[in-house]
């Protein structure tokens, strides 16, 4: 069946003038009346519901909208899957949920046990594969991107994706139909792009190569575009931080050349902003703010309303601003980095807190590199305000390093430097 765009859903946020962030926040802080804990429901659910992808929410997800709206789940533009046709329980006779099962796999996988939650429920399987699967194991994709947002990179959650490429690999050998056998290709690619996010967020690149390569073939297989520009722009980004420059390029104009990017103007600013910060390392000046300035065009042709996959839910004008920050800063123009900076911190909301961490951390090079030390000092400390209590994954780190780096060669006998070098040094360099 196509998907359809729940039209109610999305005439009730209008209706409203609510956001997709403030429905989510609405729904997290119902499930946190009913559970006595946080719900953990994202923004890229809430697109999945209103774009219908997703048709049918969790049980306890369903009887937090009704709260949350006072309608029923099918007055919200919701259809049961299979036999589940019952209306949400009173909340004093809900059952456990399966986003139950997700807060505990979140929160044990931020410590070392991660491996040794099940990814999916481990009830036994139908014995035909078909459309369920595939939701289901798409709904894993999103519980692990989830916690990446709170936990960074780190080789658990590594283990767990490969593991879902795995179960979805097993399963398109069992499936009869070809539609379903190509979705869960795209899936089982999708779990194996998340490997390598997973490895290059965490600064370990060596295996990170090795799931692209795999996650483009079975992208490939699956005929899907969007994994296939999913992974050029992992490809362009793993690039650069081994500083392989002209590969970065390549990569990311392979990704302008795939097709979703001729229909989608979001995925063509997404590309077009990836070459610019190669172009950028690879001293093309000119050819980076070119390519910057046509990332900004294709973005104002962009409905900044509509949903977008999961893995590319990162992307919109905050994160642009942060892009530009960094290619201002590679060719020598700290104050249009400040100011880019600033825009991108504006425009993230407080909860992203590894997006702020990034953009903080940008903003302390511009001000650096425009000799203001103390306040680039300042503003560099604010990083581990921004992270406290959180791990900092190694592509955070390496900034921080650079940041130290460049203030060394700048400030090298300021002492509010060496301050926050002696302060800072273990913090930052610890995985």
């Amino acid at each position: 069946m196509a998907e359809t765009r729940n039209e109610p859903l999305a005439a009730w946020l209008k209706a409203r003038e609510m956001s997709v962030a403030k429905l989510t926040d609405a729904v997290n802080d119902a499930i946190l009346k009913i559970t006595g804990k946080p719900g953990v429901t994202s923004e890229r659910t809430v697109w999945r519901w209103l774009s219908g992808e997703n048709q049918w929410p969790q049980a306890l997800q369903r009887t937090a909208l009704e709260i949350v709206t006072g309608l029923t789940t099918t007055d919200l533009g919701f259809v049961p899957r299979g036999k589940d046709t019952t209306v949400s329980p009173p909340p004093a006779a809900q059952p456990e949920d399966p986003s139950v099962h997700r807060r505990r796999f979140v929160g044990a996988a931020t410590g070392t046990a991660a491996a040794a939650i099940p990814l999916v429920s481990a009830g036994s399987r139908p014995s035909r594969v078909g459309t369920s699967d595939v939701i289901r194991l798409r709904d894993s994709v999103e519980n692990l991107v989830e916690l990446d947002a709170v936990r960074g990179g780190h080789t658990a959650l590594e283990r767990a994706a490969l593991a879902g490429a795995s179960e979805a690999l097993g399963l398109q050998k069992q499936s009869t139909t070809q539609r379903v056998r190509q979705r869960l290709f795209a899936v089982a690619s999708d779990f194996t792009a998340t490997a390598a996010w997973s490895m290059i967020d965490a600064g370990l690149l060596d295996n990170a190569g090795r799931h692209l390569d795999r996650a483009l073939t079975l992208a490939g297989m699956a005929q899907d575009a969007d994994m296939t520009m999913q992974v050029w722009n992992l490809r362009a980004m793993l690039a650069r931080q081994r500083g392989e420059y002209a590969e970065a390029v390549a990569a990311a104009q392979a990704a302008r050349a795939t097709t979703v990017v001729r229909r989608s103007p979001m995925h063509a600013s997404l590309a077009h902003a990836r070459t610019a910060i190669g172009l950028a390392h690879a001293k093309e000046h000119r050819a980076a703010l070119r390519s910057l300035g046509r990332a900004e065009d294709a973005m104002a042709k962009a409905d900044l309303s509509a949903p977008l996959p999961t893995w590319m839910s990162f992307y919109g004008p905050a994160e642009l601003h942060s892009i530009t920050a960094i290619v201002r800063n590679v060719v020598g123009h700290p104050a249009e980095a400040e100011a880019a900076s600033h825009r991108a911190l504006s425009a993230l909301p407080a909860t992203y807190r590894r997006n702020r961490a990034n953009a903080t951390i940008h903003l302390a090079l511009a001000q650096l590199h425009q000799g203001d030390v103390e306040q680039a000092v300042t503003t560099g400390g604010e990083v581990f305000e921004i992270m406290a209590g959180a791990p900092i994954p190694g592509r955070m780190r390496q900034a921080l390093g650079d940041f130290q780096r460049d203030l060394i060669t700048l400030a090298p006998s300021a002492h509010f430097a060496h301050e926050w070098i002696d302060r800072y040094r273990t913090e930052w360099s610890t995985p």
